[in-house]
């Protein structure tokens, strides 16, 4: 349709908020994910990706160990790792990525076929299981990171193995029956077809969306059973369409259901290749699913996934706190859809989704020192129960160093690492700024650089530096009840569509456009549907969801209370440096000695609130978003 995003080379963060946290990945992070698969961490969960790899090669021998899709891990750090080398030249980074390329393309197959788990352990069923086995998964994220270190680093050996696993897996699933058991390979489909211009890539991406849905029963009669083998933990049920969303062909689903992260992964590619197509009946689709989830199946943080069973959805308006599933990769393909969506069509709501999601579902997965991570991130924490009591055990208190199912670590760095391409697309005649984040793009009508104070100020300044007509189309949060631009210092009006600013004129260099938008503390409430909220209010400013946390509270955070009249204020000093606490005069209930009592009694209590996504990285101890409000 026309609207592409600014390449991530072309983009340079350079943002109080988000340039700290992008050398957190280059400097600490990246190394570390590095350290983790070399199992080169005391301490940490065990890895032994890169040892699988060098099984798969013939450089040692043992036993594969780990998921089925343990190779996946060393491709997210590998993409994570190209934008790091866009980044930051680290001629140390760079030697490294070479040497597990090089030991990848020791592992590929004369046909093309990498997987070190069937190349070490079961070489007869290449292809036999594509629901349980993951394959096509893996395969999918060599892909993309194979176009990360083409577009972001200029290396292209690993874009040359990820041709030819390409060719290989068009070959063999053009024109056979054949699905993803984990939707991925689409996404990664779509990227080399934007990257190669190469229509089969495209061709074989549409289809694996088409077949999805023509025969519920498909996987049911394509799983073989193969006795004593157990595929990493991930034994799946063949008759649940649902789970996988197999069940109902694309362009008919409405309502999202089973496992979230397949959810969105498959509706981040159906959003790229509707928009390439033209095809308006997938895009009406994605459209719907957007709507069903973040009206009625999203957490106030941007968390989906209600339940550890399957780690999916459940039924609209379903949504504990304390058993909220959340999962890191879910919130960030959350992000990834968005992203696409916003191709399509330029609409606010897509770009409030995604900064919903950056700054705090998907920030929440990390510990500020980039060395701990969340797979699971509840709006509860309780310590009697949470990690410990049945039904809780995935709710953790603090973040583990690395998990045995370790998706989550590198899906986050991959997209911190690359946040540059997610602030802008551009037509013809119109950039549209999606995100007020300080950078530096050079775009098809120059050179452009952002200066923003955003997410704790309401203002970003965007200078020209280079004479061209065009407009320049800037996202108005949905939160911001006023909103004024100024050119050149002077406050001007402009037409507003679709939530953005269409700001249109002949631009001249040293030209400078500043945007100014209030920050309103504002007291959220759920719709009463969803049980768990009712009564209760969370407290949001901008783009930040709030909670309150045990280190700024004595006694139980379930007894505060935040009564409705309460002024809520910034705090004049914060938890965290160079953060934006709250605090408000609330109450607190007496804890009576009895379990049942006639009478409610409360004390006066300061009650402080600190960003969600910097939660647990104080002491052990509770911690909770949604606060009684009588």
């Amino acid at each position: 349709m026309g609207r592409r995003e600014i390449p991530v080379n072309r983009v340079r963060i350079t943002d109080a908020f988000w340039s700290p946290r992008q050398r957190l990945m280059t400097d600490v992070t990246i190394p570390y994910m590095e350290k983790i698969l070399r199992d080169e961490v005391e301490g940490a969960e065990k890895s032994n990706a890169i040892t699988n790899f060098k099984m798969a090669s013939g450089e040692v021998t043992g036993e594969f160990y780990g998921m089925v899709f343990q190779d996946s891990d060393v491709y997210k750090w590998l993409e994570a790792a190209a934008y790091s080398l866009q980044l930051k030249c680290d001629p140390l980074l760079e030697k490294r990525v070479d040497e597990v390329v090089d030991l990848i393309g020791r592992c590929q197959q004369a046909d093309g076929y990498i997987n070190t788990y069937f190349t070490v352990k079961e070489k007869e069923n290449r292809w036999k299981n594509l629901l349980e086995c993951h394959e096509l998964y893996c395969a999918g994220h060599l892909i993309e990171a194979a176009v990360a270190l083409h577009e972001a680093a200029g290396k292209d050996e690993l874009f040359k193995i990820a041709i030819r696993f390409a060719n290989h897996i068009c070959e063999k699933f053009m024109h056979e029956d054949g699905m993803p058991g984990h939707q991925e390979i689409e996404i990664a489909l779509m990227r080399l077809y934007h990257a190669t211009k190469d229509e089969k890539y495209k061709r074989m991406a549409v289809r694996f969306l088409d077949l999805r849905g023509q025969d519920s029963e498909w996987f049911k009669r394509h799983t073989p059973t193969h006795p004593g083998t157990h595929y990493g933990g991930y034994d799946i049920d063949p008759n649940d369409a649902a789970y996988n969303q197999s069940d109902v062909p694309v362009r008919k689903q409405t309502v999202a259901r089973g496992h979230a992260v397949r959810q969105m992964y498959m509706l981040t590619a159906m959003a790229d290749a509707a928009g390439e197509t033209g095809d308006n009946e997938m895009i009406a689709a994605c459209v719907k699913m957007f709507e069903n989830i973040t009206q009625k199946q999203m957490y106030i943080t941007g968390a989906i996934g209600s339940t550890p069973i399957h780690e999916s959805f459940t039924a609209d308006y379903d949504l504990p706190s304390d058993r909220c599933y959340g999962e890191t990769c879910a919130s960030v393909a959350m992000v990834f859809f968005a992203h696409n969506m916003l191709s399509i069509k330029p609409d606010g709501k897509y770009a409030d989704l995604m900064a919903l999601e950056l700054f705090n579902a998907a920030l929440s997965g990390m510990q500020l020192d980039g060395k701990r991570f969340f797979y699971v991130n509840p709006l509860t924490v309780d310590m009697r129960v949470s990690g410990k009591a049945a039904g809780y055990e995935h709710a953790l208190p603090q973040r583990p160093a690395w998990h045995a199912c370790a998706c989550c670590p590198p899906n986050l760095a991959r997209l911190i690492a690359s946040l540059g391409k997610y602030l802008f697309t551009e037509d013809e005649s119109t950039l549209f700024s999606h995100l007020p984040i300080g950078c530096e793009a050079d775009t098809k009508f120059g050179k452009i650089s952002v200066e923003s104070k955003y997410p704790w100020e309401g203002y970003a300044k965007y200078d020209f530096s280079d004479k061209a007509s065009f407009t320049l189309a800037v996202h108005v949060p949905c939160f911001a009840e006023n909103f004024t631009v100024r050119i050149n210092g002077q406050k001007e009006e402009f037409p507003i569509e679709n939530s953005y600013a269409h700001i249109q004129r002949q631009w001249q260099s040293g030209d400078s456009a500043e945007i100014t938008f209030d920050m309103p503390i504002q007291r959220m409430h759920a719709n009463p549907r969803v049980r768990d909220a009712a009564g209760k209010v969370a407290v949001k400013r901008g783009p930040i969801v709030y909670c309150v946390e045990s280190a700024d509270h004595e006694g139980d955070l379930s007894a505060l209370i935040l009564p409705e009249n309460a002024e809520i204020r910034i705090s004049e000093n914060s938890a965290f440096d160079g953060m934006i606490d709250l605090t408000a005069e609330g109450k607190a209930q007496k804890i009576p000695d009895q379990l049942y009592s006639p009478r409610l009694s409360c004390a006066p209590a300061l009650i402080r609130l600190i960003p969600y996504f910097a939660w647990g990285n104080r002491e052990k101890g509770d911690m909770r978003v949604w606060i009684r409000e009588h």
